[in-house]
């Protein structure tokens, strides 16, 4: 079941076409850009854009902002540490924020709006995607409805059994602390969040299985 949905290693599941079909929105809003294209991304990894085959015909640099800097080989892939909540970048410093389910994982509410705000300053444009905490599956665990689970029983699942990309946590504290790390977001809080921006919802038999804000783009020609 893990691997149908969210292995995003395997070419068949939901969580890899999924990709594919936000990536390809991407690159469409990417087309109407002139060279070169200096892209931030918020909590991203160079496996990802190793296999996220950039379009032809542009010149792209990725900057990677984590909590920590990660290894890079690609000549156009660079890292850098930083808090999403507060990017040391000047205003407008990027073509383009880009940010792939990571604004669950910033903390509450509040946290989620700096990040927005931090997004919203430092690049020009932004596409921002979010898993929608109303889609029955929760993404993280795998899970059908484990996000409106008490909490005592969350904590005890995962105390006992892998749950998706999280393993067995036996640690009643560590488990609790991680799943207190996630905070899904629905429509409502994510317009909240980017006020001005439209709103693409990632479809799923009928179901919004994820959100992506995308703002400051050029949609006239």
């Amino acid at each position: 079941m893990f691997n149908k949905i969210a292995n995003n290693q395997d070419s068949q599941s939901l969580a890899t076409r999924m990709r594919q079909k936000r990536l390809r929105l991407f690159y469409s809003l990417l087309s109407r850009l002139e060279n070169e294209i200096h892209i931030l991304d918020v909590g991203g990894t160079e496996n990802f854009w190793q296999t996220a085959q950039l379009p032809d015909g542009k010149d792209i640099k990725i900057t990677l902002l984590n909590l920590g800097k990660l290894p890079t080989a690609l000549l156009n892939v660079t890292s850098i540490d930083g808090d999403a909540r507060d990017i040391q970048f000047p205003d407008s410093q990027f073509d383009v924020v880009f940010s792939n389910s990571v604004i669950e994982h910033v903390g509450d509410f509040r946290d989620q709006e700096k990040m927005a705000r931090e997004v919203r300053r430092v690049g020009k444009r932004h596409f921002i995607q979010t898993p929608n905490k109303y889609f029955p599956i929760e993404p993280h665990f795998v899970f059908p409805l484990y996000q409106f689970l008490p909490n005592i029983l969350q904590i005890w699942l995962l105390q006992n059994f892998n749950l998706g990309w999280m393993k067995k946590t036996p640690n009643r504290v560590n488990a609790s602390k991680l799943i207190a790390e996630i905070r899904l977001l629905d429509r409502s809080e994510f317009k909240v969040l980017f006020p001005e921006s439209n709103l693409f919802e990632e479809k799923f038999f009928g179901l919004t299985k994820s959100f992506i804000a995308y703002g400051g783009w050029d949609l006239t020609t």
